[in-house]
C-alpha cells in the first residue's frame, strides 16, 4: 500500500485497492444522486485500477475509506501536454468540513508534480456552487464552457 499523505485526524491518503470498490461505488451512487449498475460499475472500476492514466486515491481513516478522488491523465494537443482532470471527488457528509477534501486536492497536486502534468481541470454541475467555491479557493478558476450530448436511450 502506498501511503501519499497522513493528517493530524489519522486519515491516511492512499492509492485505491480493490476491495475499496464498494465504498466508492456507494459514494458515486450519492453523489450522481443515483443507482449505478452495479455489474458495469465493478468492471470498469477493476480496469481502470490497472491502468497507469488513472488515479484512484482514497481517505482512510481507521481501515474505513471515508473519502474519494479520482483523477485522469490525458495527452491533450490544444494544452500541448499532460493534463490531469479531475472526474470524482467525494466525502462522506458526516466526515465534510474537516479537511478531507482537501487533503484529497492535495495528494493529486503531489501527483500532478511528480508526474508532469501542465494542468488540473475538474468540472462540476454548475449547480454546486459551494463545490465551485471549495475548487477555487483551491486555485482552479473558471475557463471553459462544458456541454454534454447524452447519447444513451
Amino acid at each position: 500500500m502506498q501511503i501519499l499523505a497522513e493528517s493530524p485526524m489519522a486519515v491516511v491518503i492512499r492509492s485505491a485497492t480493490q476491495q475499496d470498490g464498494d465504498a466508492i461505488y456507494n459514494f458515486l451512487c450519492d453523489l450522481e444522486d443515483t443507482t449505478l449498475n452495479p455489474t458495469a460499475f465493478r468492471a470498469i472500476f477493476r480496469h481502470n485500477l490497472t491502468n497507469p492514466l488513472i488515479h484512484y486515491l482514497v481517505a482512510d481513516l481507521n481501515n474505513k475509506v471515508i473519502g474519494f478522488v479520482s483523477c485522469h491523465v490525458q495527452y491533450l494537443l490544444h494544452h500541448t501536454g499532460k493534463v490531469g482532470e479531475i472526474q470524482e471527488l467525494y466525502v462522506r457528509p458526516e466526515f465534510r468540513g474537516q479537511r478531507i477534501g482537501k487533503q484529497l486536492m492535495a495528494a493529486v497536486d503531489d501527483l500532478a508534480q511528480q508526474h508532469g502534468f501542465i494542468n488540473l481541470e475538474v468540472t462540476t454541475n454548475q449547480h454546486r456552487t459551494a463545490t465551485v467555491q471549495f475548487y477555487e479557493q483551491l486555485a482552479f478558476h473558471p475557463t471553459h464552457c462544458k456541454l454534454v450530448k447524452s447519447l444513451s436511450s
